[in-house]
């Protein structure tokens, strides 16, 4: 734009230059001093009101012309189509526009921020305790219903917890309080009376001993599509297991000495003598107890050896389907005390005196004064090791007095936890021998806490062992018990389900690694030896 082109300049300068020679002659002429500041006065005042309607006539036209502009850059924005935009939550920041005096100018764009779907965390199946919930049975279609019902009254299908013992629990919602199981263990006479409740209860609706209540399977729920099944697991843990998961059902019975009930599975006509005593009875358990088929694998990969087989199965007369563990029953255990539910009495005081004397090391018989059992010294390796890993601590520390319990725990129902002070007259629990073997241990009750901290672990499972099994030992340190125990877990198609599938089995794993560095790390302060143990 030129100086010709600007109107109100050459106004300014034309007034200025009419103006400076009567300003000049004005004040070098000799008129009086007051009319000279009066013509002054005046000019100045109609200067000053020329340049005000300067300013108003120009400021309307740019503030007209900035609104039009912004006008037309909108239209533009909300006529373009929204096509180019991504779905996928990644916007690229617009170009830059040149503006006139070649500075660059922000485009006027409209951002959409695109929220991604929330994933819900992974949820540990079977190691968190489940939510309450009602729970609406089915009538039965007969009329009284379970002995012991109002008269005229439908009792509706297991409608009554309270009433039932551990293996009628099974029937029971997962959503029952931890201290249920705790209470029935207490009272044996209770469980008879309500087992013969439930027997009862199964001959109304048609299940005897003589009637089969499962229909055949055509697919095996034991998974093995290789030409062996892992190494470590025997032919008759495979053999069990299938029996376990696949078998008809023919019967049922209660359990001696034990909480629960026996399903009595299918065999050959020609086996002679009882099924429980050839391997064809299984202990049914609560799904809150499903720890007991990951106990079983881990027992097997590590060598040890000491736990019966165990797999998870579905019975159609089972409350809302839920899986339950199966535990193969041996009937050569030895008859356990009611108290300890163990074969041989022990306080705390005593299985440190033991640890101390090794007894049956090398074959050598103990003296009678050291107070030594038939069970031998390095059974107790084993099974602290194979309890600190998945943190068992019913068998050596029963009163939780090596860690932080939670409220919903058996030592905090039953205040066994302010029985702490005098640790050294606690009794062990569950400690079981074989009539044929009193060497060896037999591992039973196997329920695992996976949500147990890393501060919160409870070391004194491991008080007082000085030796640890070399086998297990090399398979903690050779990185390989994840991929083992994927693979023996496999096999069990309901377990495996029921936990989630592999994310789900691979964050129980990730609980065992970690305590086996830690227990590694416990081995090397400490300074305990690493031998064999193949006795």
């Amino acid at each position: 734009m030129t100086f010709l082109d600007r109107p109100g300049q050459i106004i300014n300068w034309f007034v200025c230059s009419l103006c400076a020679p009567w300003v000049l002659r004005f004040w070098s002429c000799r008129c009086p001093r007051t009319r000279r500041n009066l013509l002054l006065g005046t000019a100045c005042v109609i200067y000053l009101g020329f340049l005000v309607s300067q300013v108003g006539h120009v400021l309307p036209q740019h503030k007209a012309g900035h609104q039009k502009g912004n006008s037309k850059s909108l239209q533009g924005v909300v006529q373009t189509p929204f096509l180019g935009i991504p779905l996928d939550g990644t916007l690229s920041p617009p170009d830059p526009q040149i503006g006139e005096n070649g500075t660059s100018v922000p485009a006027n764009v409209v951002y959409i921020t695109l929220r991604s779907k929330r994933s819900k965390p992974a949820n540990i199946r079977g190691t968190v305790k489940p939510k309450r919930r009602k729970k609406h049975a089915v009538p039965l279609p007969y009329g009284q219903g379970l002995p012991g019902a109002a008269a005229g009254q439908k009792e509706t299908l297991f409608q009554q917890r309270g009433r039932m013992s551990q293996a009628v629990g099974i029937m029971a919602a997962v959503a029952a309080p931890a201290t249920w199981k705790s209470h029935l263990m207490e009272d044996r006479d209770r469980k008879k009376e309500l087992s013969m409740r439930l027997r009862e209860h199964w001959r109304h609706v048609g299940i005897s001993e003589n009637v089969n209540v499962q229909p055949k399977t055509q697919e095996s729920n034991i998974r093995i599509y290789s030409e062996s099944s892992p190494s470590w697991l025997t032919r008759d843990d495979i053999e069990s297991m299938r029996v376990m998961a696949d078998s008809q059902i023919e019967g049922i019975q209660e359990a001696p000495s034990q909480h629960g009930i026996l399903a009595v599975f299918e065999r050959n006509p020609r086996a002679a003598g009882a099924a429980c005593s050839q391997g064809q009875c299984g202990l049914i358990k609560i799904p809150l107890d499903m720890s007991e088929v990951f106990a079983f694998h881990l027992d097997r990969i590590l060598g040890l050896n000491r736990t019966l087989p165990s797999v998870s199965r579905k019975f159609e007369f089972i409350q809302d389907g839920q899986p339950c563990p199966v535990i193969l029953w041996d009937s050569t255990l030895s008859p356990t005390d009611n108290g300890t539910h163990s074969s041989v009495r022990l306080n705390w005081r005593d299985y440190q005196q033991l640890l101390k004397q090794k007894c049956w090391v090398n074959g050598k018989v103990p003296k009678a004064e050291w107070g030594c059992t038939e069970i031998h010294h390095h059974e107790w390796s084993k099974m602290a090791l194979f309890d600190f890993l998945l943190q068992v601590y019913s068998r050596l520390d029963r009163n939780c007095c090596g860690f932080k319990p939670r409220r919903e725990d058996s030592c905090v129902q039953k205040r066994l936890k302010l029985k702490c002070n005098d640790q050294d007259s606690i009794d062990l629990t569950h400690i079981i021998q074989r009539r044929h073997d009193p060497r060896h241990l037999v591992l039973i009750d196997n329920m695992a806490f996976f949500d147990r901290s890393e501060d919160n672990l409870d070391f004194k499972i491991l008080q007082g062992i000085t030796e640890f099994p070399e086998l297990a030992v090399s398979v903690l340190k050779s990185q390989h018990l994840r991929e083992k125990l994927l693979q023996s877990l496999f096999l069990d198609k309901v377990y495996w389900e029921s936990q989630g599938g592999r994310q789900g089995i691979e964050k129980l794993i990730d609980v065992v690694e970690r305590r086996a560095k830690i227990l590694l790390t416990y081995i090397n302060a400490h300074g305990a030896k690493v031998i064999p143990m193949n006795e």
